[in-house]
């Protein structure tokens, strides 16, 4: 089972948190959850080359807290501020557009935090990402998953990697699947620390579909992993 889903939302309430954190009725639960998709899809088109890692979301009755992890940080912030200034008047002006015909609909308050990837090497997303954009640059797919899987099994942290490619590899005709991996990565233990990252690499010869695991350890008590 552990070899058919995402490790992440296998382990979502053991080990992990939501990315979502609200309460609503029955009647909102639609209407917030298209908000939290719309944010998403936004966020992901105006800051993707930030090297989005996580997006995570909490809301109350008329607050909306969006904390964003990335790699380069400097790029959503921008000069003076302005950068994360204009994000958050596109994310409020979406909002309005989305309750357009709704009269009555209170308006909400919309903050954004931004915060820094500490150790870039050992994030499952940003590897994804990085050889996502190293497929796109031309590089061999073979060299570019040796490289990072590589630099992944450097750090201490990390026990064990996997990564995959999906498509038509450097061009070919026929679609097939590649992976190299190295240590150990226990999928069905569910106290198993294991990052995972997707990512799609957007080449001239179609769409080549990036899968990583990174194994950290395994996480006893009730600290979970956010």
């Amino acid at each position: 089972m552990g070899q058919k889903i995402r490790p992440d939302s296998l382990r979502l309430g053991i080990i992990r948190d939501w990315s979502s954190r609200w309460f609503t009725s029955k009647k909102n639960q639609k209407i917030w959850l298209e908000e939290d998709v719309m944010f998403r899809r936004i966020i992901k088109e105006k800051i993707g080359q930030a090297g989005i890692i996580k997006v995570d979301i909490e809301r109350t009755a008329d607050q909306y807290r969006l904390f964003i992890k990335a790699a380069r940080p400097g790029l959503i912030i921008g000069r003076g501020g302005k950068g994360i200034e204009e994000l958050t008047k596109a994310l409020e002006k979406s909002l309005i557009k989305l309750h357009e015909s709704e009269k009555d609909k209170k308006p909400v308050r919309l903050s954004v935090n931004v915060e820094e990837l500490k150790r870039s090497e050992i994030s499952a997303q940003n590897v994804a990402q990085n050889i996502a954009w190293d497929i796109e640059k031309r590089v061999k797919f073979r060299k570019a998953m040796k490289r990072h899987l590589e630099l992944m099994m450097q750090n201490k942290e990390c026990q064990g990697a996997k990564v995959r490619l999906s498509g038509r590899l450097d061009g070919n005709e026929i679609s097939r699947t590649e992976w190299l991996a190295k240590g150990k990565i226990p999928l069905q233990t569910l106290r198993a620390n294991i990052d995972f990252g997707t990512a799609s690499a957007f080449a001239s010869y179609g769409v080549v579909g990036v899968k990583v695991w990174i194994y950290k350890g395994e996480v006893f008590g009730e600290d979970k992993i956010r």
